[in-house]
């Protein structure tokens, strides 16, 4: 979030500086099955953001002395491509930034993959951000879940993403790149839809208890459009293998 100097206005004549209301989700696109040599993949567009994320595994763990006899690791590396924005991120390796959201994102999946029925091996998670214009740690959290799904991974439910905020007095929902650049508040969320339960939850800024159960139901509402399209891409991909 940037200082109140130079801050622009994110707010005109009751609407976002994209056209949204408070409460309302830039487009999202999801295709399942996209890689040929992943065991699992999801390609993702969520507004201006372009995802790509892929799965392998379960396979034999290495080095052999991190295996679980018990069940299996999650490894899971988030990165943004050199060339994915303007901001901070157009260098190669990973930034400290990348290197906890990879963390936090691997903390989800551990809580959701039904790890002991793979003793002793890995499943390894990449998420590449080819272009990024906001929540993309959200983003790429729902596309990874997919991608999991879509390599018969055993998980407890289909998790997804989604940030909630605030600028100025409004509760917001998905903040694009100039919004989480200069909101007054940025909480993404990962929620199991089953029973609604949150796997992560992160915030930068200031919220009241209000508007903090404000932006969780605003979030859990977003999170019907976004588990939908995310059984809807699974689907997809199932109807043409049976077609064939």
């Amino acid at each position: 979030m940037g200082s109140s100097l130079n801050k622009p206005e994110l707010i005109v004549n009751g609407k976002r500086l994209d056209g949204r209301d408070f409460g309302e989700l830039r487009p999202i696109k999801i295709e399942a099955g996209v890689l040929k040599n992943a065991d699992g993949s999801a390609y993702l567009e969520w507004g201006n953001n372009k995802i790509l994320a892929a799965v392998y595994g379960p396979r034999e763990a290495t080095p052999k002395h991190l295996a679980d006899p018990g069940k299996a690791i999650i490894k899971c590396r988030y990165q943004m491509a050199p060339f994915s924005s303007l901001g901070e991120h157009n260098r190669t390796g990973p930034n400290r930034r990348a290197t906890e959201i990879s963390k936090v994102i691997r903390e989800v999946f551990e809580n959701v993959v039904i790890t002991s029925d793979f003793p002793g091996s890995e499943i390894d998670i990449f998420i590449e951000i080819l272009q990024g214009d906001g929540g993309t740690r959200a983003a790429g959290l729902t596309a990874a879940s997919v991608a999991l799904a879509n390599a018969g991974i055993k998980m407890k439910d289909l998790v997804y993403a989604v940030s909630a905020g605030r600028i100025g007095d409004h509760v917001t929902l998905d903040f694009d790149m100039i919004e989480d650049n200069y909101s007054d508040a940025d909480m993404p969320m990962a929620i199991a839809p089953r029973n609604n339960e949150l796997l992560l939850l992160q915030m930068d800024g200031g919220l009241t208890i209000e508007q903090f159960d404000e932006a969780v139901k605003m979030a859990i509402g977003a999170g019907k459009t976004i588990s939908a399209l995310q059984r809807d891409a699974l689907k997809r991909v199932y109807e043409t293998k049976v077609s064939q």
